[in-house]
C-alpha cells in the first residue's frame, strides 16, 4: 500500500524562467488575484444589482531564499531587462523535501521588478538571504511554461 503524501507540506519552491532555473527558494509569497466587480443597476429591477465581472488582475510575487550560487543566475535576468524588455514565461512549483511535487503554477509575461540582497553585518550575523519579486500578467496551463 503506497504512503500518502502530505497534500500541503511545502518545503521549498523551485523557478524557472522559459526553461532555465533560478534554482530554489524558501518562500513564496503573492499567488493571487482578484477580479474586479462593475455594479450596475437595471431600471425596474429593485430585487437585486446586477454583479459583472470586469478586469482581472494579478499580485506581484515575492520568493525569498538564502543567498547561494544561483544569485548569479538572477543577477543574469535583472540585467537582460536593460538591454530590451523580453517578457518570458515562467513555472512556480511547491516542492516536498523528498523533491516531489504539490503544486505548479504557470505565469505569463514574467518581468523583475526588485531585488534585494543580503544586508552583511558582522554585528548581528544572520543568514544571509535575498528576495526576488516579480510580476506577471496572468496564469497558464503550468506544464507549458
Amino acid at each position: 500500500m503506497p504512503q500518502e503524501l502530505d497534500p500541503g507540506s511545502t518545503i521549498f519552491f523551485h523557478l524557472t524562467i522559459d526553461g532555465e532555473s533560478l534554482g530554489t527558494f524558501n518562500t513564496c509569497e503573492g499567488l493571487s488575484s482578484s477580479v474586479e466587480i462593475h455594479q450596475h443597476q437595471e431600471g425596474g429591477n429593485n430585487g437585486f444589482v446586477w454583479q459583472l465581472p470586469s478586469r482581472v488582475t494579478f499580485s506581484n510575487i515575492t520568493l525569498t531564499r538564502p543567498l547561494t550560487p544561483d544569485t548569479s543566475k538572477v543577477a543574469a535576468w535583472i540585467s537582460s531587462v536593460t538591454t530590451g524588455i523580453h517578457r518570458p514565461t515562467a513555472q512556480i512549483a511547491a516542492l516536498r523535501a523528498d523533491g516531489s511535487l504539490v503544486a505548479r503554477w504557470g505565469l505569463i509575461d514574467v518581468l523583475p521588478v526588485n531585488w534585494r540582497g543580503p544586508s552583511l553585518n558582522p554585528e548581528s550575523p544572520a543568514v544571509a538571504t535575498e528576495t526576488l519579486e516579480i510580476t506577471h500578467h496572468g496564469f497558464t496551463d503550468a506544464g507549458a511554461a
